[in-house]
This record gives C-alpha cells, structure tokens and sequence, in this order.
C-alpha cells in the first residue's frame, strides 16, 4: 500500500528514520546503477558518527520520563521499617550512541575515482553534528567531484548559503566541481511530489536523472512501511502549523469513508 502524502511522508521523519534513510540510499543506487554502467558504478555507502540518543529516536514521546518529580511541603518523615523498600526516582540517562550516516558514491568502474557524492542529510548533521559535517563539506567542496545533498527532514539547520532558500519544506542541493560558486537547489512543499534532479559525471558524460519520488514510493513499498506507521496519530516529527494543519486534513479526506 503506498504512503497517502503525495511527496515525502511526514510521518517517517520520526522514529522510522533510520531505517528508512538506510533503505532510501541503496533505492537511490539501484534506480540510478543501469543508467550508469558500464562506466560507473553506484555504491550505498553507511558511515557513523556519535550522537544524543534523540538524534535517532526523533519522537518526542519517546523520551518523556518514566516517572515526573514534584515539589511538596517539608514534613518530618518516619523511621523506615525494616525489610520495607523505598521507591526510587527513575531519571533518564545522558550517553551517546553510535549514530549511522548513508550516502552514495557514483565511481568510475576505471579507476575508482569518486565522481559524485550523493549526501542523504539527517537530524544528526543538521543538528549536534553540524559542525563537524560542514567542515568535511568544505573539505569536499575543494575536491574535483560533485556533491549533490537530499535534504528530507524538517529537524535542524539547513545547510548555509549566502542567498536565502526559496520556501519548501524539502531541498536538494547540487553544486557541481567546476561551479563552486552556484548552487543548484531545488525546493518542494509538504503537498507536492518531489523532483526530478539530474546527476552530474566526468566532464563529457552526460547528467544522469534521480527521479526521487520514484525512489521513496519504491523504498516505502519495498521496506513495508504502511505496515509500522499509525496514521491516526500526529507525526513524531515538529512540523509548522500551515503544514500540520494541512497533514490533518489531508490524512481526514484521504481515509475510506
């Protein structure tokens, strides 16, 4: 069964993220693989970096205490008894955990130069890793390849461009090797599909087309999403009230009456 929101679902930029960024990437590469060989070849690649646990479970219910703690009035407490247990406070705890990072690499099958560097964006390197995924993309950005960016989460900082963004809730950026100075970015709002964007190679090969709507309708259907995702709920995800008011709405006219 397909997701019922015309262009990226909401409702997977929560809990379900991981998985479906891990599936997205290896979708991305096999749509994109016969219009690349004999010549290159795409290769899903997962990476990790460490993180607050929340950077991966994005849901806010997730991480409300077990237990609340409140203020009373001081009072003389009685001796404890014996052998009788007192209740203790449950307080989450603070660590890190190892946060995994996908993107794909398009290679030449010669060689195995990197040709083009297609980054799957996530909470972590918009948010408590954004440094340090800005200072590796300026470090890539000195390089001879491409670098095209999929930015499919509301969570965080887009990445930083001298002009403003044109309005959308999802981007994609591409700056190709011999035009550092432009960046190609494309926007789509919460209720329209998403684009078509091309894919550059070695000078005198023609782009190649990523068709990305085609790409999450597949890795949606394929990973069996409509099984684990409650539509009747809000989205895990914080979303502005133009957009959430329209998910309401769209989920409402869009259930079997």
């Amino acid at each position: 069964m397909p997701s019922p929101f015309p262009g990226m679902d909401p409702y997977l930029e929560g809990h379900l993220w991981t998985s479906f960024h891990a599936h997205l990437a290896t979708g991305i590469a096999r749509q994109l693989l016969p219009q690349l060989r004999p010549k290159y070849i795409a290769l899903p690649e997962r990476t990790y970096s460490s993180g607050p646990l929340e950077d991966v479970m994005i849901s806010t219910r997730s991480v409300i205490p077990d237990v609340g703690v409140r203020k009373t009035r001081h009072r003389e407490l009685p001796v404890a008894q014996a052998g009788v247990h007192t209740a203790p406070v449950r307080l989450r705890n603070r660590f890190t955990t190892r946060i995994p990072h996908y993107r794909i690499e398009i290679r030449d099958t010669e060689k195995r130069r990197l040709v083009t560097a297609i980054e799957l964006l996530s909470p972590t390197n918009k948010g408590s890793r954004r440094r340090e995924y800005l200072r590796k993309r300026s470090r890539f950005l000195r390089s001879s390849a491409h670098l095209l960016e999929i930015d499919l989460h509301h969570q965080g900082k887009r990445i930083p461009l001298l002009d403003p963004y044109p309005a959308g809730a999802y981007f994609v950026l591409l700056t190709r090797a011999r035009r550092r100075s432009w960046t190609d970015v494309w926007s789509s709002t919460i209720d329209a599909i998403l684009p078509v964007v091309p894919v550059p190679l070695l000078k005198g090969d023609a782009d190649v087309s990523l068709d990305l709507q085609a790409a999450l309708t597949q890795v949606y259907d394929d990973g069996g999403f409509d099984l684990v995702v409650d539509y009747r709920k809000p989205p895990d995800v914080s979303l502005p009230p133009d957009e959430a008011d329209w998910v309401a709405k769209h989920l409402l006219a869009s259930r079997p009456r």
